[in-house]
């Protein structure tokens, strides 16, 4: 007997034909989404990121679920990306969560806190450390979803029209900066501005601020901060591995097939390595580029670290009496980098320490 006649006997033709098919397509369902980013186009890693996301994504489902990039101001600002995703204007964004303390300063731990973790650490304590849930958590009431996507590991200073000798220096200093750190930058004194990326260069060159942070060589060098600031400091301390994200309105994700939401999750992990990667081979020519054109290389002064060390432990200490989910992150995260770092001294830096004096001897 033929295939086909037995099946067709058999009544299950029907079976094949009226039931199988319409599961597998309601299991892979045509969808379209809009992306806003809270980077500008110019930046091809930061805003590269959400196009390598999208288009695994469309990838892995033989293009049913197509995400369309748009850069800031194409839809929204930069700094409205959190606002358009929670009330449904666009289903996600890619961005830096800590954009969005002056909604709630827990948003800061999405990205980075100052005298945080690194980005090895950063991941680790996220993927295996609890982090991913108990943000998610704190996103519930925001109808937001997050899933890490980058990391642009330690950030330098940030640039200076004049020197930084001391935390004197500090006092008054009009400082473009992002997130959480522009508290603790307030309380030694200085002026945080929050300042899109797009608008940090025209500030600068006009005076309007003083010095600006972004992110580090590569970046720095396409914005030309280095035309109008020639002291370069470093390190970053407010973004020792500044995490980037995925987020999501929560309705909509939810409202994902669950073989969606994996390949959601697998494409930010893609694209998240693929930033990172990218930013270790590129800033070092980049930052090679910067001093011979006569950029000048500062580490910030003794006086200044610890100042800001003392500072940004204050105000945890006091946003956790405030908040019990600011207190839940913050012991979380000070118990995983105590942790972290007692692992880190053994071998990592003890490893990095000896292979630099090697270098340094040629």
């Amino acid at each position: 007997m033929k295939r086909r006649q037995f099946l067709k006997g058999s009544g299950l033709a029907v079976a094949a034909t009226g039931v199988a098919m319409p599961a597998i397509a309601q299991s892979a369902p045509e969808i379209k989404w809009r992306l806003t980013s809270s980077f500008p186009k110019s930046l091809d890693t930061l805003y590269g990121v959400s196009e390598v996301f999208a288009k695994r994504v469309a990838e892995m489902t033989d293009n049913k679920f197509q995400i369309q990039c748009f850069a800031p101001g194409e839809i929204v600002p930069a700094l409205q990306a959190a606002d358009a995703v929670s009330n449904g204007t666009v289903e996600m964004c890619h961005t830096a969560t800590y954009y969005f303390v002056g909604k709630d300063p827990c948003f800061a731990f999405g990205t980075a806190i100052p005298f945080g973790l690194n980005a090895r650490q950063q991941n680790a304590w996220f993927v295996n450390g609890g982090a991913q849930d108990l943000f998610n958590e704190f996103l519930v009431p925001h109808n937001l979803h997050s899933i890490m996507c980058g990391n642009t590991g330690t950030q330098m200073g940030g640039w200076f029209r004049k020197e930084i000798k001391s935390i004197e220096d500090m006092k008054g200093l009009k400082f473009r900066i992002g997130g959480f750190a522009g508290r603790v930058i307030q309380r030694v004194g200085g002026v945080p501005q929050q300042i899109a990326g797009g608008d940090i260069y025209p500030a600068l060159e006009k005076g309007t601020i003083d010095g600006a942070e972004w992110v580090g060589p590569y970046d720095d060098e396409k914005l030309g901060f280095a035309k109008v600031a020639p002291f370069y400091y470093y390190p970053g301390w407010w973004e020792g591995g500044a995490t980037l994200a995925c987020m999501f309105n929560k309705q909509k994700w939810e409202e994902l097939p669950k073989a969606y939401k994996a390949i959601a999750a697998a494409a930010a992990h893609d694209a998240g390595n693929w930033c990172m990667g990218r930013y270790d081979s590129q800033n070092p020519a980049a930052l090679k580029r910067l001093l011979q054109g006569g950029t000048q290389l500062r580490p910030f002064p003794a006086d200044v670290m610890e100042a800001c060390w003392k500072a940004a432990h204050e105000i945890y200490a006091e946003e956790s009496a405030k908040s019990p989910m600011f207190k839940k992150l913050w012991d979380s995260h000070s118990a995983f980098r105590a942790d972290s770092y007692l692992w880190w001294q053994v071998a990592e830096i003890t490893y990095d320490a000896f292979q630099i004096r090697q270098r340094a001897r040629g």
